[in-house]
């Protein structure tokens, strides 16, 4: 049977030749204009579904997270097989969720556990909140930070960066002391980094290569990818990347001022690396995942002075570029609601995690096209048909009442959602969408 999504399925559940090229391409225009339409707060001609989809893969698949983080050719044919089951409107750039395991270990990246690294076969990732940045480094990194980059914070978060330490400060180096300055090149820890750096990005290019091919084949077969590149809120990268939670915390009473200069910095490189990388990739929609907004993380008045300034001003400077923010609002943000308000309408997709989504499209249903939030408790432990129920509870309460809604798990499906209840979740999308 096929319905327009691009493939069709035999009998015993394979997937057949694919369709012409050009009803694949309008597959895909449809598609992607429900998106849009819901972004510039047209009424879509259906509710669109997004599937965003980590190590949920596995289950599916029926293999181990580890396959998944270390055999991108078989985790690129069960992703594949998904969207062609499933047919989403739109779908998360699934192998750079999951397929990158060589290469982090070829970078002997350090944040970060992962499935065969760390963590057991069958576990998901697990971050490792410490101290990257010491707060006695706040002036050096305000006063030059690609150069804290380079000699400080690359080799602390990543071995393949060990050397880096010994490289010259390059600020200064002008005219012959240009030519003199390089004499730090010649050193064997900087050279031996600068042949582990090139191993590293062979590895790497593979990889994106691998995640670029995949993308091309969801496009030909009538799939559009839901954002191009991921992004952060500067506090967010602050405080989860470099100063760590407890850092930040205390950071907050006892050198707010510096606080701000560095979240200043952060919010103009950080603006200036996702405007490239989202223009390279050519899908206009950045995905934001934020971690430090919710409602229990912060006071208000915190909130106010050191959260939500400086990532208005990324976003803001990401729509006059003429792309479109997508921030996943973790947690439950209901209070934040009314001051999260303060952007162009028509421009944002807010994807909400457990926030009130019939609160939040009373209060932002004229702003910004809303994404969202099956309960993971749901999708994990319920039946069939109370999944049917919850999408029909949000079509009806939300889409149907004008709501520009892109139906999606709280944040992607669970890891361990039986398969059953995601049929549930897109043979209602489509039931009590129209």
């Amino acid at each position: 049977m096929d319905d327009g999504g691009g493939m069709s399925a035999t009998p015993a559940g394979e997937v057949a030749a694919p369709m012409a090229a050009d009803a694949n391409r309008a597959a895909y225009d449809a598609r992607w204009k429900r998106v849009m339409d819901c972004v510039a707060l047209r009424q879509p001609d259906r509710m669109p579904v997004a599937m965003y989809a980590t190590f949920w893969l596995a289950k599916y698949g029926g293999v181990s997270h580890r396959q998944l983080m270390y055999d991108v050719e078989t985790t690129a044919r069960i992703a594949e097989r998904a969207e062609l089951e499933f047919e989403p409107d739109v779908y998360a750039p699934m192998l750079l969720g999951t397929a990158m395991g060589p290469s982090l270990e070829a970078v002997g990246f350090r944040q970060l556990q992962w499935p065969g690294h760390g963590v057991g076969d069958h576990q998901p990732y697990q971050y490792l909140d410490r101290e990257y940045m010491k707060p006695e480094e706040y002036d050096e990194f305000i006063d030059d930070p690609t150069g804290f980059y380079l000699r400080t914070y690359l080799p602390r978060i990543a071995s393949v960066f060990e050397g880096f330490e010994q490289l010259p400060l390059f600020p200064g180096l002008y005219y012959t002391r240009l030519v003199t300055g390089m004499r730090p090149f010649a050193k064997p820890q900087v050279r031996a980094a600068l042949e582990r750096l090139t191993t590293a990005a062979d590895e790497v290019d593979r990889f994106m290569r691998a995640h670029q091919t995949f993308t091309d084949r969801m496009t030909t077969l009538g799939y559009p990818c839901t954002n191009g590149t991921t992004g952060g809120a500067p506090y967010d990268v602050i405080a989860d990347y470099f100063r760590g939670a407890r850092g930040m915390m205390t950071d907050l009473h006892r050198r707010g001022d510096k606080v701000l200069e560095v979240l200043d910095k952060a919010t103009r490189f950080l603006l200036k690396q996702f405007v490239t990388l989202a223009r390279a990739s050519g899908n206009p929609i950045v995905f934001i995942p934020i971690h430090w907004a919710p409602d229990t993380f912060m006071s208000d008045k915190q909130f106010r002075r050191f959260w939500w300034p400086s990532f208005r001003q990324l976003m803001i400077g990401l729509i006059d570029e003429g792309l479109i923010p997508m921030p996943l609002w973790e947690s439950d943000c209901t209070k934040r609601l009314e001051i999260i308000a303060d952007i162009p309408p028509g421009k944002c997709i807010y994807w909400f995690e457990r926030t009130d989504m019939v609160k939040a499209h009373e209060v932002l249903g004229d702003v910004v096209a809303l994404r969202g939030n099956l309960s993971p408790s749901l999708l994990t432990t319920g039946t069939p048909q109370e999944v049917d129920g919850a999408v029909r509870h949000l079509a009806e309460n939300v889409f149907h009442k004008g709501g520009k809604l892109i139906l999606d798990a709280a944040f992607g499906l669970p890891d361990e959602t039986p398969v059953e209840n995601v049929r549930a979740m897109f043979d209602a999308a489509r039931k009590y969408g129209s």
